[in-house]
């Protein structure tokens, strides 16, 4: 599972999530990638079970990169608990995804596969994803 080695902070305030990722919505490494639609917040779990679905794709033929990091903490309070007495321990970690961002990418294989690849990986994920195409710069 994936977590940060060491924060600033133990636990963080909810936020927001407006507006669109204005960072890591380029297809920058691979050729193909999973790019988010709607804003939300992916577990660490989500995401090793994404991987896991793609990397069953991607065997030895390719290489597969994931462009999120779960480093905000969400903290829960034990069950039946009174109301009061502060804020709950650190539970599990999220990454906050704004719509366009890129989640994961792909290189070495062919179209239909890694569209295959990140149909099963959508498929594990809470938001809604689309496939995209690296665009080459000045091409």
């Amino acid at each position: 599972m994936l977590m940060p080695k060491k924060q600033k902070h133990r636990k963080v305030h909810r936020g927001r999530m407006k507006g669109e990722a204005n960072r890591g919505n380029e297809v920058s490494f691979g050729t193909y990638g999973l790019k988010a639609v709607d804003p939300g917040w992916i577990t660490s779990r989500q995401i090793e079970s994404a991987r896991v679905a793609v990397a069953r794709h991607v065997r030895k033929y390719g290489k597969l990169w994931i462009r999120i990091f779960p480093d905000k903490p969400v903290t829960q309070k034990p069950a039946e608990t009174r109301m009061g007495k502060g804020k709950g321990a650190p539970e599990y970690y999220v990454a906050v995804v704004k719509p366009g961002r890129i989640l994961f990418e792909i290189e070495g294989l062919d179209e239909e596969r890694a569209r295959k690849a990140f149909k099963q990986a959508s498929h594990k994920l809470p938001i809604k994803t689309k496939f995209v195409t690296r665009r080459e710069i000045g091409g």
